[in-house]
């Protein structure tokens, strides 16, 4: 999958069984397929919220979205946005996340 579009129908359809199985409140894209200019050796930057936070699943999360959106994913979690020291990378981060 080359662009946001294709991404974000791709986890929208399959998001019913992503909140059942992982127990993902939320879910969004963020980085370079939000802001336009991915390249080809781009992975998909994924912003996640759980219900229930996984344990040794986070895995199998990662391995799951990676088939579901064809390309590697790099997964930032809540409290994974809070450790970003950086205030104006953090708030830049959290004004791109583009929700499913």
């Amino acid at each position: 999958m080359h662009d946001l579009e294709s991404i974000m129908e791709a986890l929208r359809k399959n998001l019913p069984e992503l909140k059942s199985s992982y127990f993902i409140s939320k879910i969004g894209v963020f980085g370079s397929y939000v802001k336009g200019n991915q390249s080809d050796n781009s992975d998909v930057d994924i912003y996640i919220e759980f219900d229930k936070v996984p344990g040794l699943e986070f895995m199998e999360i990662a391995d799951h979205l990676e088939r579901i959106v064809q390309n590697k994913v790099d997964l930032l979690t809540p409290s994974g946005l809070k450790s970003i020291r950086n205030s104006r990378i953090r708030q830049d981060i959290e004004k791109s996340i583009t929700y499913v």
